[in-house]
């Protein structure tokens, strides 16, 4: 009883929305963009390699129009999380850095995995690393890529990821440096993409595992969205400094709130997620069959 009533202000907040966010009024008001070289730039030239690859291979044949909208999409999201508002306000407030993350981790990098844009960035490409990448030299590569990708490899990778970076120790270096910053989100991108690329996996013994996989993952970050949520002190000495945070809650339950996002919004993507692929395991056992569908 007494746990819930600590998680009360931040259920409130979580429930009713918080108005000071909606109106802007945060800790810090001057909540600017995020132009960082090193993170705008590369996400630059990826889109502009990735659009000059659609025009080549649209010129040579036909083209999926769905997957670009895919890649497109998840590019936005990434982008948009990595140099909005939202990424100041996050050194402000544990809660809006959480929500950071989570678009990242579960939605961009999602849209990035399902649009499969490998070959049409590599197209993209001056014609010389085009046609490096025909090398034998890549054969190292693309076995360290099928070994991270295997769905208990990139599972156990993006739960490590996940459980390191909020390390009290490792996540205040992030929020007092940026090149500790970038590298955080950094491996967020790698491991998450990595997972999501494993998770959609079609073969038909791929669905049966990547649903248990999808399981795990939704208990391994629930345990730590549980555990941040249920703590009655807060965990990271920078935003406990703050007194206030960026959205006008006291640390303790601005990490309470971050820890229900990564709780319940997190399980429930991992969850349903996991639910999708069974019902395409059993669809597919079904089908291999020849039994009828209903």
């Amino acid at each position: 009883m007494l746990r819930i009533r600590r998680l009360a202000p931040a259920i409130a907040v979580l429930a009713a929305g918080s108005p000071t966010l909606a109106h802007g009024d945060t800790h810090d008001t001057d909540l600017s963009w995020t132009f960082d070289p090193w993170v705008a730039v590369p996400l630059a030239i990826l889109l502009a390699v990735f659009l000059i690859g659609r025009q080549r291979l649209a010129s040579r044949s036909k083209v999926d129009r769905k997957r670009p909208w895919l890649f497109l999409g998840g590019w936005l999201l990434l982008t948009l999380s990595l140099v909005s508002p939202l990424h100041h306000g996050g050194e402000q407030s544990f809660t809006l850095h959480m929500i950071e993350h989570e678009l990242i981790m579960l939605a961009a990098t999602f849209l990035l995995a399902a649009s499969h844009a490998g070959g049409v960035i590599a197209w993209g490409l001056p014609a010389p690393l085009r046609r490096g990448l025909g090398g034998g030299w890549k054969a190292p590569i693309a076995s360290l890529w099928h070994r991270l990708t295997d769905p208990i490899t990139a599972t156990i990778v993006q739960s490590l990821v996940m459980w390191v970076w909020h390390a009290p120790a490792l996540f205040d270096r992030a929020l007092a440096s940026q090149g500790w910053h970038v590298a955080q989100h950094l491996s967020f991108v790698i491991s998450s993409l990595l997972f999501w690329t494993a998770m959609l996996d079609t073969r038909l013994g791929g669905y049966l595992l990547s649903a248990a996989c999808l399981f795990v993952t939704s208990l391994v970050e629930g345990a730590l969205g549980a555990l941040m949520a249920l703590s009655a002190s807060p965990w990271y000495p920078a935003y406990a400094a703050m007194g206030v945070t960026g959205i006008k809650l006291d640390p303790t339950a601005d990490q309470q709130l971050a820890g229900l996002i990564m709780w319940i919004p997190g399980g429930l993507v991992h969850g349903g997620a996991a639910l999708g692929l069974l019902y395409q395991w059993l669809k597919a056992n079904e089908d291999s069959h020849g039994l009828p569908s209903h």
